[in-house]
């Protein structure tokens, strides 16, 4: 029973709420140094947005929904940073790239729900061939865990390259998050966030033998057999002294 209750209700309550950012700054500015402008802290938030300082990750499915956003932004000035889920990003790639949106997609999830009838597992492929720095995400815990099979499908789906799919959770995944001077690529001066595998990384055959995280070694498959063996063996000597104290 509230207001909006439509896609077109959607699109006006944030086209009035950035006219509103942009009256609460012209106050602010008519009002001259020293004087006392109440201030609001949603409309500082949204003031960010519309001149740029904050970056938008916006929830997507459908295509009239992204472009309705993208006009949105771009009759105000500022640039949409990132859609994440946009299942129908395929659909306005083109668009997308020409506003300078990156994407990040399931991989291959679709007919879960309405809004997602249309999805198809090509959409990141697509999407990058249009030119749009892509990457791939989940919702389920445990997909999250190994994301580089993920990106891995979009080369029998979409014809994707090793080199760039593998970018679609290194480098790309960095962009989006403005953390790419820091991770997301083997370079000297960044964290030295580093797995090694004993296999193809996109392979859901390959395990991993050693990870770096800023080049020290958290976990190593060698350490921790002898670690499981170390541990197999206390657990022994207290079962057998819990047994002892029992008798």
């Amino acid at each position: 029973n509230r207001y909006p209750q439509s896609r077109m209700g959607v699109e006006q309550i944030m086209r009035d709420a950035f006219q509103a950012a942009r009256e609460y700054e012209n106050r602010k500015r008519s009002a001259g140094i020293g004087a006392l402008v109440r201030r609001d802290l949603q409309l500082d938030a949204l003031l960010e947005i519309v001149n740029g300082q904050r970056l938008i990750h916006c929830h997507s499915y459908q295509q009239s929904e992204i472009l309705m956003l993208m006009r949105l932004a771009e009759e105000f000035g500022f640039t949409i940073h990132t859609f994440t889920h946009i299942l129908e990003g395929y659909k306005v790639a083109r668009e997308m790239a020409e506003h300078g949106a990156m994407a990040s997609s399931f991989s291959d999830w679709w007919a879960y729900k309405f809004e997602v009838y249309d999805a198809i597992p090509e959409n990141p492929a697509i999407m990058h061939d249009q030119g749009v720095v892509v990457s791939v995400n989940s919702d389920d815990a445990e997909m999250a865990r190994r994301l580089n099979q993920e990106a891995g499908k979009s080369i029998p789906y979409g014809g994707v390259s090793d080199e760039e799919a593998i970018r679609f959770v290194t480098i790309n995944a960095a962009k989006q998050m403005k953390v790419d001077h820091r991770t997301g690529s083997l370079e000297v001066g960044k964290d030295a966030d580093v797995v090694v595998w004993n296999g193809h990384p996109l392979s859901s055959m390959s395990r991993v033998e050693r990870t770096y995280v800023d080049g020290r070694l958290l976990f190593s498959r060698d350490l921790d057999e002898q670690l499981r063996k170390r541990d197999q063996k206390l657990r022994r000597d207290l079962e057998q002294q819990a047994l002892a104290a029992k008798n």
